[in-house]
């Protein structure tokens, strides 16, 4: 029998505790001589990133063995790390970023080095067995300035005599051989073009030796992002392009110098290439194709065989990555709205057989405490249609009072070239199981919803973002879904940009929480590294020509303009945004005598990644709405310091 409770003030299973708990990543599945390998991060070991392997006798064990971690640090934000080919792991090594070769046939094997201490990073890679050498991305920090970026080969031997093959580019990602080692194929792109503005296809034939002769440019015509370069069994070039405004699937004919789509949907089959390696789709031995693509936020799998058309493959999961294609079966890493991510494998001669071979093992949550995530769409500034997922509160045990709805937060992700997902988030389930409300905005600039929109935010980073998560709570209120009195809106980074624009130039919002977002823009455009030095040039414009527009739209430069509550936390070792700016803003609410929290946290950076300080964040937020909105948080709650709170 359920309970009447003010909303917000519900007991709830899903405690901070759960959402730090030992919940391992999965990435990159590969398969060799009949064992699977997974790259899988464990926050229980300090995120140490372990290469696990699972024998065809079902047992499992680690074949890098602690303290060792993969990791690439290319573009700083990495890519597979790691391959294993003829029971011999190569891998980049997160501590000193060389390259090493581990023998896994021989039980605790040494990895031996095959590259030089330096300054060179590694990621990527593809096996060249005709010439006995790995083909990569590396990334030399030798000189000063920006590190150059280019693809070299590393021998097998121990000579470690790293050779440039392709070099001019500001950017390189997924060199990829032909099946008969005889082509290479890479993408490139240069500033001020991010890897989603504009990428080039490029092919070269191999001379004996293995040397690429002159590049031939296949496609790329400066107003297309080409990702995912794959060969086909028949040897058959293929690549994923957004030419037609959405990420399809392309093939280019050798014979005819034509390209043709493959699957013209209106479904976006990649996503941002944040991190080196992203594979959504690939081919089995017999030529069938299997992709997993995105419809309104919600991810789905299919195959195409020879011949055939393309056919759905059931699944439950709403975010499927890491796809990886091996003889006739399939591996990827999935999950659900009420599932965690689960590594699965799926055989194409049983289509709607999908097998978890590794899940979280989360502890189990009945499912009336998860609310179920709503596709929503909603009107927005100049006639646009911006997106989102809307969470109502669930809990079994209770009921809001007759005659009340529920307070809101509005979630803006970061990015903020990237989106939000209908998959599993106990952050949110931790809000909506206590009689919280959450809209969770792909606004645009987002992806997963074609090029078109993802562009909408070209130039106006602090403008469409705000209007679409204004825009989207005002569409919940009109319905009646949420109480108009008690909208709160919370980001971190840049979401937390996104934040802050909206307290400060908008008055829809009562509360905000704003976790190490970003407050002055130019601070962000003068001191980043070399992946992301030229990405607010397309989201605000070229700095410092620019340095007027940058200013109207930092919220530091506008802390007077504030007019709610709102609570603040930041790492105190962050090198993106300093303390100094949330500090700034703090003391102009002191000023105009709104009610402000702040929590530095020390030995934290630009993220939070301590259990103990995730935890400490979650329950003062709490403590804070519950102060600012007038209900009292069933949650034992260590109180906070509020200032000029009236209560």
């Amino acid at each position: 029998m359920s309970v009447t409770a003010p909303y917000g003030s519900w007991t709830s299973p899903i405690v901070p505790t759960l959402l730090t708990s030992a919940a391992p990543g999965y990435a990159w599945p590969r398969v060799d001589r009949g064992n699977l390998y997974w790259l899988e991060s464990r926050p229980w070991e300090n995120g140490r990133s372990v290469i696990v392997q699972k024998d065809p006798q079902g047992n499992v064990r680690d074949v890098l063995k602690a303290p060792l971690s993969a990791r690439s640090k290319v573009h700083e934000y990495g890519g597979t790390p790691y391959l294993v080919a003829d029971d011999t792991l190569y891998f980049c090594l997160q501590d000193d970023q060389r390259l090493y070769a581990q023998d896994l046939s021989v039980l605790d094997a040494i990895p031996r080095p095959l590259t030089p201490e330096s300054d060179y990073r590694f990621a990527d890679f593809c096996l060249d067995r005709k010439h006995q050498r790995l083909i990569c991305v590396a990334e030399n920090h030798t000189q000063l300035g920006e590190p150059e970026n280019l693809l070299v080969s590393v021998p097998l031997d121990q000579s470690m005599a790293i050779q440039r093959l392709c070099e001019g580019a500001d950017f390189y990602a997924y060199p990829r051989l032909d099946k008969h080692n005889e082509q290479l194929c890479w993408v490139s792109w240069d500033h001020p073009d991010l890897p989603w503005d504009n990428t080039q296809l490029w092919l070269a034939e191999l001379d004996t030796d293995g040397n690429p002769g002159a590049p031939r440019l296949l496609a790329g015509s400066g107003h297309e992002s080409i990702v995912q370069p794959c060969w086909s069994p028949d040897n058959q070039l293929c690549f994923i392009s957004d030419r037609n405004n959405w990420w399809n699937l392309y093939r280019w004919d050798p014979g005819s110098d034509q390209i043709s789509a493959l699957l013209p949907m209106k479904a976006e089959f990649a996503t941002p290439l944040w991190v080196l390696g992203m594979s959504n789709y690939g081919f089995c031995d017999d030529g069938t194709l299997v992709c997993s693509y995105t419809q309104q936020g919600s991810w789905q799998l299919a195959m195409l065989a020879p011949g055939q058309a393309l056919q759905p493959v059931s699944t439950d999961y709403t975010q499927i990555s890491d796809l990886y294609c091996e003889d006739n079966r399939v591996w990827l890493v999935g999950a659900s709205a009420t599932r965690g991510a689960e590594l699965a494998q799926l055989d194409i001669g049983e289509r709607d057989t999908l097998r978890v071979l590794a899940s979280s093992c989360s502890p189990a949550i009945q499912s009336g405490y998860l609310s179920n995530p709503q596709s929503v769409s909603f009107p927005t500034g100049g006639g646009n249609i911006a997106h989102g997922f809307f969470y109502p509160p669930a809990n079994p045990g209770f009921n809001g009072p007759a005659n009340s709805l529920p307070p809101l937060i509005v979630v803006c992700h970061g990015g903020p070239t990237g989106a939000t997902s209908s998959a599993l988030n106990l952050k949110i389930q931790y809000w909506t199981s206590r009689g919280f409300a959450v809209l969770d905005v792909n606004y645009r600039g987002s992806t997963g919803y074609g090029r078109q929109y993802r562009q909408q935010l070209h130039g106006q980073w602090g403008i469409v973002d705000v209007e679409d998560v204004t825009a989207g709570a005002r569409h919940l209120i009109e319905q009646q879904k949420v109480d108009p009195q008690k909208i709160a809106i919370r980001g971190s980074s840049a979401g937390g940009y996104t934040v802050l624009a909206a307290l400060c130039f908008r008055d829809m919002f009562k509360a905000g929480a704003c976790l190490y977002g970003i407050g002055d823009l130019e601070t962000l455009a003068r001191d980043t590294h070399k992946f992301e030095s030229r990405y607010l040039n397309r989201l605000v414009g070229p700095y410092p020509e620019k340095q007027s527009v940058y200013r109207d739209r930092s919220p530091l430069y506008h802390a007077e303009k504030f007019h709610c509550p709102v609570i603040f936390f930041q790492g105190m070792d962050d090198r993106v945004v300093p303390p100094e700016q949330a500090l700034t803003m703090v003391n102009a609410l002191k000023e105009k005598h709104l009610p402000v929290a702040y929590l530095p946290f020390a030995e934290e950076g630009h993220g939070f990644r301590k259990a103990e300080t995730i935890h400490q964040a979650l329950e003062a937020e709490l403590y804070f709405y519950g102060k600012v909105f007038g209900f009292n948080p069933a949650d034992k709650l260590p109180a906070i310091s509020i200032d000029n709170l009236q209560e």
